[in-house]
Parts: C-alpha cells; structure tokens; sequence
C-alpha cells in the first residue's frame, strides 16, 4: 500500500509564492532575529528530550550524502554520541539505498539506521521486513512537533516506521543577480514568462538555464512541478500511484511544456549534451561562478540549492537570489520532498536515535549548518542561518498538510529512483530529443507498469 498526502495544493501555493517578496525584499540576514550558528532563541536553548545512556554502544547510519550534507549531519551524530556515550559511525551509501541495504542485510551487517530518500524506499523496507516500527519515545516526539501530512509519509498501514529528519521545498529558482542585472531581466511569474527571461539572458551573452541533466532526479523534478501546476493535485495524485498512465494526455501536454525549454540548446548551459554530463553540485556552482558572466544565470532546484552556493563566493540574498517556481496552468506548484530515518535493527541505540532526530535539539543543529530545513513544528526559526531559509521554513510548517510529496519519490525504487533506468533514463532520453514526446511517454509507461507489477 502506497502512502500519498490527501492534500491540496490551494493554501501551500500561496504562502510558497510569499516566498519570493520575503525572500527577495529580505534575503539578507535580520539583524534583530538573528542567532549565530548552533545557537537559537528562547525555547531552544534547553535540551527538548531526554536520551538514555548508551556507553559503549556501536551505531551505525546509512545514507547517500556526501559532501556538506554528510558534514552537517555528521554534527547531529557528534551531538548525539555527547549526550549517550554511544560511538557512531556513518556509513556513506550509493543510489538506489534499497539495493546497498539489500546487499548488507545479505551479507549480515545492516546499519542500525538507514535514511531513506523516497517513500517508497520506506514501504519497500517494510515489505522485505527489514524496518523496525518507531518506539514509544520516538513516537511521542513525532506526536509533538510534526504535522499528521509528514507522520503519515513515514507511516505503512497505520504503523509508524520512519521519522522525517530533513524536508526540501523542490520549487525554487535560483538565480545570479549580476547576470540578471546586466540583461535587465525581472523574476517571472508564470512559464511563459520564464521563457520570455531566458530568451532575454540569451540575449545579453550569457547561457540562461543551468540544468543538471547528469541526475536524473533533478529531472523528475523539472517535470514534477510543470505536471502539478499544470494538470493537478487530483492527477498528480493519480499519476504519482500509476491510477492514470504515462501516454494519459496531461502527460503529453507537460512533457510538451517542458520542450518549450528542453528543445531549445541555446536556453541551457553546454545544450543538451553539456546538460547530460553536468552533475547538480556543478550546475550550481556554475551558476554562481564567474561574476556576471557564469555558464548559467539560473539554476532549478530545492533549498537544498545553499550548500552548494556556499562552496562559492556567491553571497545568498545578493549575488544569489530566489523566486518560485512559475506558475504554468493557475497556480505555482507546490512539491516537496525529504529523508527519513528508519530503524532496521531492534536495538536501544537505533530507537534513541530515531527519538532524537524527531526532536528539535537534532534539528537546530543541521538548520544552523545552512542547506537544510526541518519539517519539525517546534524548531525555533531562529536557528536558520539566513532570511532566505528561515522563510522557507516558515513557509513549509505554516503549510500544515497542505502540499504535495515529491511525486518520484513515491514511487517504485527501480521506477522513480534508480540511476539509469525507469522515469530518470526516459526522461534523460527525452532532454536529449525533447520532440519524441510520444516515444518518451511509452517508455515511461512501460517502465512504470512493470514496476507496479512488482
């Protein structure tokens, strides 16, 4: 059984496009407000829950981060090991996780905790009877500082198994101001708009789109947040657990939609063959490299889009700055996605770990660390490093239950998050020929027929 929001996108699409005047007008730091790193305000400068003693203890954490986002985690673990004795070790995984996990529990040596990406890697755990239902304390927490939407994600029939750690709003634009500046270009509203920026960036010399066609995740998204603007929330949901095929005519139309962009090579950083060897880190960082001539003046992706801003000279909320995603039927789309921590062994230091990492101690710690935003209720805003982030934190939680799951994420493994195969393979295909719209959606709906069959 698939576990989907039953959520409309209404209330979540306008605090999110409140998101661009907060934090366009105010990207900057808030010099009242704001508390240095690992530092936060008023309720949180108390320990929220209490942890058992854990000494000499062994736990390990898998999961596919790398780079900063394993660095700011690996802080949490530090945080954790302080306050149990326990030692814990992080246990670097590749994509797709349920395939390494499948390889260690054969091989008799699980990781105490994994964090999985995808929902559906959640219920695939849960099939296969690897995961381990939350323990009392954990679930006290999660009963406490998350909404029913976010509970529910970590839920299979009606038993809790995964506590959501980290959330990411997947529609956002990014963009270099000076870049922006120089072509006198405006942050656009709606698709047609967005077309009419790029071919105005063009114009002025520089490559308008950074598209980091390399992970085909990122493109799952792309399509994602066309398809729920323009189809749905009802289609979407229909779509997302394959009640409605790939060769249904919304998919034709938001795949046609997204050629507008695709099939134009002068639009995207290196064409589509440059896209398909760019990596996200580097699609990024690209974007923000290079002053007011960078290899792309705008790159897509989630708040997540930070950490990797960091590793240039970019100031966020000056030279880097975000809007929306553009509306493309009525109203902007609405998509998030996250990673949740479940227990694959019956130890005491997996439940502590998961009671902790439901708790707004753990989540002060990354929110402090930049790149990161908890879907934890009683996080204090504070500890968001910037205004940018803090409002979109604000934003997500403001938003109850009132959004879409990334849709990808809900899926099959081997349909909706397998590098090389399923939606992410057709639709690196598709970047490729955006014209065989026709070719892409049967690919799609034979590949996702036969991993619903599974």
């Amino acid at each position: 059984m698939r576990t989907t929001l039953r959520t409309g996108t209404g209330r979540a699409a306008v605090v999110f496009a409140a998101i661009g005047a907060l934090a366009i007008t105010g990207c900057g730091d808030n010099k009242d407000d704001k508390a240095k790193p690992g530092e936060s305000k008023g309720k949180e400068s108390a320990q929220a829950v209490q942890l058992p003693k854990l000494n000499g203890e062994k736990i390990e954490v898998a999961a596919v981060w790398s780079g900063p986002e394993q660095e700011n985690f690996t802080k949490v673990l530090k945080e954790f090991e302080k306050r149990t004795g326990a030692t814990v070790t992080f246990v670097p995984a590749q994509d797709p996780i349920v395939n390494f996990l499948g390889t260690k529990i054969a091989g008799g040596s699980p990781p105490d905790v994994a964090m999985l990406p995808q929902v559906g890697a959640i219920q695939q755990a849960v099939e296969r009877k690897w995961a381990k239902p939350v323990g009392a304390e954990a679930k006290a927490q999660l009963a406490k500082n998350y909404s029913k939407g976010w509970q529910d994600l970590g839920a299979v029939a009606g038993t809790q198994y995964g506590v959501y750690y980290k959330a990411a709003n997947k529609s956002l634009v990014w963009y270099n101001t000076a870049a922006f500046e120089n072509a006198g270009a405006q942050e656009p509203k709606t698709w047609k708009d967005f077309l009419a920026t790029a071919e105005t960036i063009s114009a002025s010399g520089v490559t308008p789109v950074s598209v980091a066609g390399a992970d085909g995740w990122t493109l799952t998204d792309w399509f994602e947040n066309v398809y729920l603007s323009q189809a749905g929330p009802e289609k979407y949901d229909q779509l997302a657990q394959h009640k409605i095929k790939w060769t249904d005519p919304s998919v034709k139309t938001a795949l046609t939609t997204l050629g507008e962009l695709f099939g134009k090579p002068a639009l995207i950083s290196g064409g589509a063959d440059g896209a398909l060897q760019t990596e996200f880190p580097v699609s990024v960082t690209q974007t923000f490299s290079g002053g007011d001539q960078p290899k792309g003046a705008m790159v897509f992706e989630g708040d997540f889009v930070t950490v990797n801003i960091a590793q240039t000279e970019a100031k966020i909320g000056t030279d880097a700055k975000v809007f929306p995603f553009p509306a493309v039927g009525s109203e902007p789309p609405v998509v998030t996605g996250g990673d949740a921590a479940v227990a694959l062994k019956d130890s005491k230091g997996a439940q502590a770990l998961l009671t902790f990492l439901a708790s707004p101690d753990a989540a002060k710690i990354s929110a402090s660390s930049g790149g990161f935003i908890s879907p934890n209720k009683a996080l204090d805003l504070a500890a968001y490093p910037n205004d940018v982030q803090r409002d979109i934190a604000k934003a997500l939680i403001e938003a109850g239950d009132d959004f879409r799951f990334d849709m990808s994420d809900q899926m099959p493994q081997s349909f909706g998050g397998t590098p090389g195969k399923g939606e992410w393979k057709a639709l690196q295909d598709f970047l490729k020929n955006p014209k065989d719209v026709a070719g892409a959606q049967q690919k799609l709906e034979s590949d996702a027929a036969k991993a619903f069959k599974s």
